[in-house]
């Protein structure tokens, strides 16, 4: 399947999403079983994150600087992010289905996520952190965000260690189909 705004769109309407092999390389779609999502309900931050997020050692915007915030998340040496990939998320950020959430500190961005929303589920992608906590601050800051706006489906794709800490569970994949179906039929308002 070609990778285009639409092809992505109707992709995560289902539960598939896609990556490219690497930076530069061919564009495949995955459907894990199981999946891993963050319920809204149920998510969890550590009192020092939390002190710190009250502190405001970093200013949070939305949607001020999507492509900034792919590219940061594409910077590691090994990743999925390729230039087709920016150009087609970018272009549904356009669309209005692309947010982002960023961390800056002093006016430079020093953090933050990316991801998508088809009705009251969001796809979070991927994230980046230049600077201790954050992009775990744009975690805290997107499930308020979540949380306010009536979404009911966070979606984090794969389970590992570092997002665990946020209460990050999986389910298996025909769970996951009935949220999202669900999900995907109710509106909420990322913006």
């Amino acid at each position: 399947m070609k990778l285009t705004p639409e092809a992505v769109l109707a992709a995560y309407r289902e539960g598939p999403f896609p990556m490219a092999a690497s930076r530069g390389g061919t564009i495949r779609w995955y459907d894990p079983d199981p999946r891993a999502i963050l319920p809204l309900d149920n998510a969890h931050f550590h009192r020092r994150l939390l002190r710190t997020v009250r502190q405001a050692r970093f200013e949070v915007r939305f949607d001020t600087a999507f492509e900034q915030v792919m590219r940061g998340c594409g910077s590691r040496a090994n990743t999925w992010i390729s230039e087709e990939v920016i150009a087609v998320y970018t272009e549904i950020h356009r669309r209005g289905q692309g947010h982002s959430v960023e961390t800056w500190r002093e006016g430079k961005l020093v953090g933050g996520l990316y991801g998508v929303a088809i009705g009251a589920a969001f796809m979070a992608e991927s994230k980046f952190s230049r600077e201790r906590d954050a992009s775990k601050v744009a975690v805290v800051a997107l499930v308020e965000r979540l949380r306010e706006r009536g979404f009911e489906l966070l979606d984090v794709q794969y389970w590992n260690a570092h997002i665990a800490q946020f209460g990050v569970t999986e389910i298996p994949r025909e769970e996951y189909r009935r949220l999202l179906a669900h999900a995907r039929e109710r509106t909420a308002t990322f913006p």
